[in-house]
């Protein structure tokens, strides 16, 4: 699990990628689909169907996947989790039409 690190006064959270592949082929899968997306909703950007990216603190991280692993089916369904630590910048590449909201970026509304 990745943890929180502090240099100096500035604590410093860090990037998770969460992918999912949930077996849709029962009424179950599709509610499960629904509330894992939910919860990645909730505490990140979606950069594809199945693919978010969150910024958070360790806190945050056991929470969220405590409840993700708490809504799959384990014999069916296929949760990853890749933390990109908090050293992302220049790292993370994207091309194509849909930049999305960058979780490190102020966002104005």
């Amino acid at each position: 699990m990745p943890i929180r690190r502090s240099y100096g006064n500035e604590v410093m959270d860090l990037l998770v990628l969460i992918t999912y592949d949930i077996n849709i082929t029962e009424a179950a899968g599709a509610r499960r689909l629904r509330r894992v997306a939910k919860q990645c909703v909730n505490y990140g950007t979606r950069v594809q169907n199945s693919v978010f990216e969150c910024q958070v603190d360790a806190t945050q991280y056991a929470k969220l996947k405590h409840l993700l692993l708490k809504e799959i089916d384990e014999e069916k369904d296929s949760l990853r989790f890749y933390s990109l630590g908090n050293h992302y910048n220049g790292k993370v590449e994207h091309y194509g039409v849909r930049r999305g909201i960058q979780v490190d970026e102020p966002l104005i509304l």
